[in-house]
């Protein structure tokens, strides 16, 4: 299970750190880039047993407020033509952060309730 844990922060570090370099072309790349720059750090820090188990549950709380703060008030799917354009990109966006949270939460309940990860 412990290199299951591992592979599974390599995939998701990876993931993150593509979804950071693709956000170049957002209206607000800065944000994102940051936003997806933070969870590929904390997601490294987590495979190197560098990171604790309460700043992944603060980030995992964090990203579940963005997620909240974002979604659309008429979700109207992810796919362009299915609806206004903002809600569509706000979904996206929202649930990218829930994403993120889930993989936070997963990680600080593995550090927390089984321990670091050995090398």
């Amino acid at each position: 299970m412990q290199r299951f844990f591992k592979l599974l922060g390599w995939l998701f570090a990876i993931l993150f750190s593509v979804s950071a370099v693709l956000q170049y072309n957002d209206p607000d790349p800065l944000l994102w880039i940051f936003i997806y720059g933070v969870a590929t750090f904390v997601t490294i820090g987590f495979v190197f047993n560098r990171i604790s188990y309460i700043v992944l549950f603060l980030l995992g709380a964090l990203y579940i407020v963005g997620f909240l703060y974002l979604f659309p008030d008429k979700f109207e799917g992810f796919t362009l033509g299915q609806g206004d354009i903002r809600n569509i990109e706000e979904a996206r966006e929202a649930f990218g952060l829930l994403i993120i949270a889930l993989v936070m939460i997963a990680f600080a309940l593995r550090v927390r309730y089984v321990g670091l990860l050995k090398v």
